[in-house]
């Protein structure tokens, strides 16, 4: 058993008993594989596992790397969106979880390739008073999702949100809560969403209890990052 095979065992048994504890069934909950720093080699040794989503959040590293990793993967960007990007990100990536304006979804909507699937989205949700991590504010977000809705080529499939961390597990699952509720509330205006992108390596179980679908993981899987990214973005 390898470094990385011993890891996601661990963390697998973490997700079963997470979502035993909320009364959930464990294989409604996915694991995305944040992959920014590592090396291809890594990547297709948890591919190899039976993890095929991962999250890149530098758009340099993430095209060279997607092509190296094989066909058969999920690609998701989960960085911040700056506009002269877009179109490369609105061709490489399966999904994109960090739209937090109608600019940035509009330019997205219009430069993907017509060709290629409808880009799954996610808008990111500010979840901390200070903004640290981005994202709509919440009282933005259903006329951003209804804005979302009535774009060609994207599909919106949820919410995604970063709270500030913390090792208290009730203050965990506070910001996870509300962007529940924010979730069931769009639902409510006629939005088809099933998807709730909450919870990372320290707080997966607060995000679990609290009905996050897919949890993003780096440590959890690869270990500790030891290298700053290869670029700038």
């Amino acid at each position: 058993m390898t470094r990385i095979t011993k890891h996601l065992k661990d963390l697998k048994n973490r997700i079963a008993a997470a979502a035993i504890e909320a009364g959930r069934d464990p294989a409604d909950i996915q694991i995305l594989a944040v992959s920014k720093n590592q090396l291809s080699d890594a990547v297709r040794e948890v591919a190899a596992a039976g993890i095929t989503r991962f999250g890149e959040n530098y758009l340099q590293e993430a095209s060279k790397k997607i092509p190296e990793c094989g066909e058969d993967l999920e690609w998701h960007f989960i960085g911040a969106i700056q506009s002269n990007k877009t179109r490369t990100i609105a061709s490489s990536f399966d999904w994109v979880q960090t739209i937090a304006s109608s600019q940035i979804a509009q330019r997205l909507s219009r430069q993907r390739p017509e060709d290629s699937p409808d880009l799954q989205v996610c808008i990111q949700v500010q979840l901390d008073p200070e903004g640290k991590h981005g994202g709509a504010p919440v009282g933005e977000v259903p006329t951003l999702a209804k804005q979302i809705d009535n774009l060609p080529r994207l599909r919106l499939r949820g919410l995604m949100g970063m709270p500030l961390p913390t090792p208290d597990i009730e203050k965990q699952r506070q910001p996870f809560r509300e962007l529940h509720v924010l979730m069931e509330r769009l639902r409510d205006q006629g939005h088809h969403i099933d998807t709730l992108s909450m919870g990372m390596s320290g707080d997966l179980e607060a995000a679990i209890l609290e009905g996050a679908t897919l949890l993003r993981i780096g440590t959890g899987i690869f270990g500790p990052r030891e290298a700053p990214p290869t670029a700038a973005e």
